[in-house]
């Protein structure tokens, strides 16, 4: 059984944990100047759709949706979206990662802890950045396919955000057959939305953590780090 193989499980946030800066809106630029520049001229209609998620007439998951569409196109080819996903990888590596997600990551990893990424962010460009940092698997915001095997700018499933994030990882470690009570798993995360799993995790890492997540941390007990230079 997987299960008896795993003994520690180490789960990480991307954007704002691992990363310096967030990744999404980033990488439709990168993606756009590759693939499609033209569509560039179409980002002043992303301000308006900000306001309406401040507002509350969208959802977080419509708004990625939305600014995909916009950006990207209704849908884009999987091989020309895994290639820029590689070229974005290397830029974010190289400009965007933390020197104490390095460590930490490195750490991880020599103590014989499978590695995990579970974000909010997009997979399609998501697992090259995890491959690149020498993760094990990655749990994200899953894209719908279509037919001819082209990524349409809708989400399939749940966006990995919140309470959702957990649920996820849940369904996870049912399809890998793994026993919640024979491993322990670490959570890192900069984000009060991932309080669900850091309350489920065996140890709580709030790092380079916002005020309210570092409020939040001090009354349960989370250690609080910071990966900041």
């Amino acid at each position: 059984m997987i299960a008896e193989m795993i003994r520690e499980i180490a789960i990480y946030d991307m954007d704002r944990t691992i990363t310096r800066q967030a990744t999404f809106a980033p990488f439709l630029w990168h993606a756009a100047l590759r693939l499609a520049p033209w569509r560039l001229l179409l980002a002043p209609l992303i301000p308006p759709l900000l306001i309406a998620y401040q507002l509350r007439w969208i959802d977080r998951a419509r708004l990625k949706e939305m600014m995909q569409h916009i950006i990207l196109g209704a849908h884009t080819g999987r091989a020309e979206l895994a290639r820029v996903a590689a070229s974005f990888a290397e830029h974010t590596l190289a400009e965007n990662i933390h020197l104490g997600a390095f460590k930490a990551i490195a750490l991880d990893r020599a103590a014989g802890r499978r590695l995990v990424m579970a974000t909010a962010s997009y997979r399609v460009y998501v697992q090259a950045i995890a491959d690149q940092l020498g993760f094990d698997d990655v749990i994200a915001t899953n894209n719908l396919t279509g037919l001819d095997d082209r990524i349409i700018a809708r989400i399939d499933g749940e966006n990995c955000y919140g309470p959702a994030k957990l649920r996820m990882i849940h369904r996870w470690m049912s399809g890998q057959e793994i026993d919640r009570h024979s491993v322990r798993i670490r959570f890192y995360s900069d984000h009060a939305s991932d309080a669900p799993v850091l309350e489920w995790a065996d140890e709580a890492y709030a790092v380079n953590a916002h005020d309210k997540l570092r409020r939040l941390a001090a009354e349960r007990g989370w250690a609080i780090l910071d990966w900041g230079e």
